[in-house]
């Protein structure tokens, strides 16, 4: 079987069969698995005691599973299912968020449904149904009851949208240029002058030039480079029209605005290649404006910046 279609079946049984809270370690296993005899430890470690670990794998291992390794998934891919591999504590909160929701909305919705099944089956099957139309206590209890849902969703989202707001310290800043159809980046923090700093611009691979193992229509000539667990800010604008700047895998989405400068920051926890695109309309090539970032450790980072600076 294909590994994508078999992590797609993980997920599934992940998502209908966890609590919330153990969606987190599920999705942290599943981001470090290796080899699938691993991953089935972590997953018998980490179900719920309901047991339905055993369950799941019983019919994995019925679909004839033989995969090795899995990677991770940093490119959206046919027949996805969920969010992208989390790269960034922001990301790890949008997914941990969603989860959480999503179980609220499912018990709400059960719950609904069946109230109101009752009630017909109740009403159709009553030769003298009640015409009550009005109750004050049932009335009071199901407007109460969804403010207070609403309010216990409302404590974890307005942490994330403040830590998504938060611009901290950064190390580094780079400046996103939108173009009619392509971006331009600026790295400014290691030059005397605004003529000396690192410019470059980015164009998607066109799919004749594309190489063995490259995605078609994501690829790009020169990607954006930045170094893991560092505090990156990002300056975002547009020379023409509006464009918007999404990494999906590092939980950032920036509109660009011509003549306005818009700003970010993002934290990557992990060394990887994250593909995003353009996310605003601009023009007849919107969906031919991939954007590449990839990660490096320090070292590398610090390597890549001073062969910038020699071929500038």
């Amino acid at each position: 079987m294909d590994p994508r279609l078999s992590v797609l079946v993980l997920r599934v049984f992940q998502r209908l069969c966890l609590w919330p809270s153990s969606f987190r370690g599920v999705s942290s296993s599943l981001a470090r698995l290796g080899t699938l005899p691993n991953y089935r430890k972590k997953e018998l470690q980490s179900m719920p005691s309901f047991n339905f670990s055993s369950l799941s794998l019983v019919i994995l291992g019925s679909l004839g599973l033989g995969l090795s390794t899995v990677t991770r998934c940093d490119v959206s891919e046919p027949w996805q299912f969920g969010f992208q591999d989390a790269a960034s504590p922001i990301m790890e909160g949008i997914i941990n968020l969603h989860h959480d929701i999503m179980f609220v909305l499912i018990v709400v919705m059960v719950f609904v449904c069946w109230m109101i099944v009752r009630t017909i089956s109740f009403f159709e099957n009553n030769p003298n149904p009640s015409r009550t139309v009005h109750a004050e206590t049932l009335e009071i209890v199901w407007t109460v009851t969804p403010s207070i849902i609403l309010m216990l969703i409302a404590v974890p989202s307005f942490a994330l949208l403040y830590s998504m707001d938060e611009i901290l310290d950064p190390a580094i800043t780079i400046k996103c240029v939108g173009h009619q159809w392509y971006w331009s980046y600026e790295y400014s923090d290691y030059n005397a002058s605004d003529e000396d700093s690192i410019n470059y611009d980015s164009y998607m691979v066109p799919t004749d030039d594309l190489e063995s193992g490259q995605i078609r229509l994501l690829e790009v000539d020169n990607n954006v480079t930045i170094p893991t667990h560092t505090h990156i800010r990002f300056v975002c604008t547009a020379a023409d029209v509006l464009h918007s700047w999404a990494m999906p895998s590092l939980g950032v989405k920036m509109d660009c605005v011509p003549g306005r400068l818009n700003q970010m920051t993002t934290f990557a926890k992990r060394e990887g290649i994250f593909y995003g695109q353009c996310s605003e309309l601009c023009g007849v090539q919107h969906g031919f404006m991939p954007i590449v970032v990839q990660t490096t450790n320090v070292s590398d980072y610090i390597d890549w910046i001073v062969n910038k600076i020699e071929e500038g």
